[in-house]
């Protein structure tokens, strides 16, 4: 809707940063807002000592079905990706040279 403001530039659901890691999460944004999804991630690291792609899939299998994707990068470099959706535009490059580019589920994503 016109005016509208989306769950993006809310700071802990469309996006978050901290010392841990960085979160960057797409779909449907009052489900985004009210699951807290960028902060969640992040707090599930700190305080439970999950990996980058535990907190993140954790995350988005916590919030209903196809509502939610994301992209996370830790402290540490390891990237995350996982989405509840049939699919979703992501990309990442690494400082080594790797590179992802994909928009549906892979086979090594579990799906």
């Amino acid at each position: 809707m016109a005016g509208r403001i989306g769950d993006t530039p809310i700071i802990g659901a469309g996006t978050y940063a901290n010392s841990v890691c960085a979160v960057s999460a797409t779909g449907k944004g009052e489900t985004i807002i009210r699951a807290t999804v960028g902060r969640d991630v992040a707090a599930l690291m700190e305080y439970k000592g999950l990996s980058l792609k535990d907190a993140a899939n954790y995350v988005v299998e916590s919030t209903p079905n196809g509502t939610v994707g994301l992209v996370a990068i830790s402290a540490e470099g390891e990237v995350a990706m996982p989405f509840n959706t049939a699919g979703m535009f992501r990309a990442c490059a690494t400082e080594d040279g790797a590179s992802e580019i994909a928009i549906w589920h892979s086979l090594g994503d579990g799906a």
